[in-house]
């Protein structure tokens, strides 16, 4: 028993010591200025994969962040994306309401954020050719705009992300490849929104999957949730877990 303990700290420590470097990066859209977090392992692989990370609706959170964390103790080199401004950010529910909304109805904004974002990223040693997207609700809405706007990466993964797109868009051939994951009784996005987005990944002849979890609903990966699935945000322990693990199945295959 006292040699497994020891073997397991060993590997605790290991993995910790491939996180190096965090900080923050300020970077800037017009006269805004943007301050996003990479975090690097101290030794990346060979070939510097990437992960961009687009937090949830309140903008850079702890889930983010040890989203971060775990990808970088696993060799990723990663970057938290800010959308809002460093003196933007929400300091409520209603405010990220209000934020997150102008966003998703002014979705061309949204997406050169998400693209300043991704050049951080490779600034900050990633390499340009080996990059995923990811994001979790409002963030998961973003990942997927990635995808529709065929931004220079191989993968989006978009945890209990919006799906929906104006009907007036076109839809245009996906390159990434795209990876959804979903809650089953996510109460905010409809049946119809779910089949609408599935046939638009057919016509856009996307290489996609889509992975329901059963007994949860908006927000199941977020700690910060709470387990009441009434209100239709709560965390589910199972869910976030097997979602992590179709995550990581995800990024080694494309990257």
């Amino acid at each position: 028993m006292k040699i497994k303990l020891i073997v397991l700290a060993l590997v605790m420590q290991n993995a910790f010591n491939v996180v190096g470097q965090t900080k923050e990066i300020e970077y800037k859209d017009g006269e805004q200025v943007l301050s996003g977090i990479s975090v690097k392992p101290s030794k990346p692989t060979p070939n510097k994969p990437g992960v961009l990370i687009l937090p949830a609706w309140m903008g850079i959170d702890d889930h983010a962040k040890d989203s971060a964390n775990r990808l970088a103790a696993l060799g990723y080199i990663t970057f938290i994306a800010d959308i809002y401004g460093k003196d933007k950010r929400p300091t409520n529910y209603a405010e990220a309401g209000q934020k997150a909304g102008y966003f998703k109805s002014n979705i061309k904004e949204y997406q050169i954020r998400i693209k300043l974002a991704l050049d951080q990223l490779i600034k900050q040693g990633a390499n340009p050719d080996n990059i995923v997207v990811m994001g979790y609700c409002f963030g998961g809405t973003g990942a997927i705009e990635a995808a529709r706007t065929n931004m220079k990466v191989k993968g989006i993964v978009s945890f209990h992300g919006g799906l929906g797109r104006d009907e007036k868009r076109d839809i245009e051939t996906i390159k990434p490849k795209v990876l959804v994951l979903h809650g089953a009784d996510d109460p905010y996005e409809s049946k119809q929104e779910v089949d609408y987005f599935q046939e638009e990944m057919r016509k856009a002849k996307a290489d996609w999957q889509m992975v329901f979890y059963a007994n949860a609903v908006h927000a199941f990966t977020d700690k910060n949730a709470g387990n009441d699935n009434s209100k239709g945000a709560a965390y589910n322990e199972l869910a976030d877990n097997r979602s992590w693990r179709e995550l990581l199945a995800f990024l080694k295959e494309v990257l």
